[in-house]
């Protein structure tokens, strides 16, 4: 045991090293999520940019676990990697897209898809500001699985149950698309 550890209210999260490694794996892990994520939007080809959007889930999930929240971290492997992921590509692979390109279309969908970003960027700029502020992480006691469960199910119970709703319709409307009659 070092003398620091033994000074009342050290906090072995909080010293030097843990929280420079940290912040290194963070920049590492946020640097290939952007660059992830422009190639995303940017690339021509639809597999390509499900490919892209993995490696952003993970660097999500990356993240979580960075913050002490594994079981948000494994969930988003499992979740989104595992099974929506897989989902979007059904639906590529189900789906054909219009043939050739339209240079008109093409820019003046580009303006919108800029515009339409810009806005909801400042809009969940705006939520996630006046929702946290400068609220701080408590780093020092883990988030539980059963405290995961129970806001889960109680708290966020409307929004849950909305999301398997929304999933259940997602999963009849892939059933109808790819039924031939």
């Amino acid at each position: 045991m070092t003398v620091l550890a033994a000074l009342q209210g050290f906090d072995s999260l909080m010293s030097g090293d843990t929280v420079v490694a940290q912040n290194i794996a963070f920049g590492i892990l946020a640097l290939v999520m952007i660059v992830a994520a422009l190639r995303m939007v940017t690339t021509s080809n639809v597999v390509h940019a499900a490919l892209y959007l993995v490696i952003v889930l993970a660097g999500v999930s990356g993240i979580f676990i960075l913050l002490g929240a594994e079981f948000v971290g494994v969930t988003q492997v499992l979740v989104y990697i595992g099974a929506i992921v897989v989902l979007f590509l059904f639906g590529i692979m189900l789906t054909r897209g219009a043939l050739g390109e339209d240079e008109e279309a093409d820019t003046e969908k580009r303006r919108m898809a800029v515009l339409v970003g810009v806005l909801v960027l400042v809009v969940t700029g705006g939520a996630v500001l006046d929702s946290f502020g400068d609220a701080a992480v408590n780093r020092a006691a883990p988030s539980l699985t059963a405290e995961i469960g129970d806001t889960i199910f109680s708290q966020y119970i409307v929004p849950f149950e909305a999301v398997s709703v929304l999933l259940l319709a997602a999963l009849i409307g892939a059933i109808v698309v790819a039924r031939k009659d």
